[in-house]
């Protein structure tokens, strides 16, 4: 997978965000560990404990897309309205139940810079926790 392909889906999926309120876009895609590139957006609610984050969407849609290909080896997260745009925690939380091994976020420069999962949440609570 091309990393640049990745990047322009999310990004393109942060044009479609639904943000009203704190008018912060932010679009999301994810690699699974078989090639496919499911992308998600934020969806922002007045109730805000309802708002969905772009990475969450992704995830959800590689969910409904297949029971079988659910690793998730990257997520890309592009905000035209930030940069550095990481994960938020529950985010990360998500991804982690996942597997996924690295984050990939656009520099104020617009250069991709790479991080493992586990460095921007070490210590992650998930399933192999409750054994």
């Amino acid at each position: 997978m091309d990393l640049t392909h990745l990047i322009e889906t999310a990004r393109a999926a942060s044009t479609r965000a639904y943000a009203p309120y704190s008018n912060f876009r932010v679009g999301a895609a994810v690699l699974t560990e078989n090639g496919a590139v499911h992308a998600g957006c934020n969806v922002e609610n007045a109730s805000y404990g309802l708002s969905l984050c772009a990475e969450r969407d992704a995830v959800a849609a590689m969910v409904a897309a297949s029971a079988l290909d659910r690793k998730i080896r990257l997520v890309a997260v592009v905000s035209p309205d930030a940069a550095p745009c990481f994960p938020c925690g529950a985010c990360r939380q998500v991804l982690h139940e996942f597997g996924c091994e690295e984050v990939v976020v656009l520099e104020t420069s617009g250069n991709p810079q790479r991080y493992p999962l586990n460095s921007l949440l070490p210590h992650a609570f998930g399933p192999e926790s409750l054994w």
